[in-house]
């Protein structure tokens, strides 16, 4: 059965200071592969520095992002941007702009 909604409906969680996270299909839609997030990241805030064994696949909806990447370097990006990280890869999304960074993140389906 198709499900659709507004992004804005979903309740969004605090995952730590400045970030928070609505899964805007996550596990109550039960899909079948895929976990589709939209992130807020505050002014001057970030998210973790990390890694994990899945890949991501995230698009900047607005505002002034940094990715960081493996080797610690941050790069500018932008609305209209994708960034595609591969399983295991380092990464954070730190909010370069006065505004909210607002980014989608897709990711597999965890169990």
């Amino acid at each position: 059965m198709i499900k659709m909604g507004h992004w804005k409906d979903v309740p969004p969680e605090e995952m730590m200071e400045g970030v928070k996270i609505r899964w805007v299909i996550g596990k109550e839609l039960n899909p079948p592969n895929f976990y589709f997030r939209v992130f807020e990241v505050a002014p001057g805030a970030s998210t973790p520095y990390h890694s994990h064994p899945w890949e991501h696949e995230s698009f900047i909806l607005e505002g002034k992002a940094g990715i960081r990447f493996p080797d610690g370097s941050l790069k500018e990006a932008g609305p209209g941007t994708y960034i595609f990280i591969p399983p295991n890869e380092k990464h954070q999304f730190v909010n370069l702009g006065e505004g909210t960074l607002r980014f989608i993140c897709v990711i597999p389906k965890q169990d």
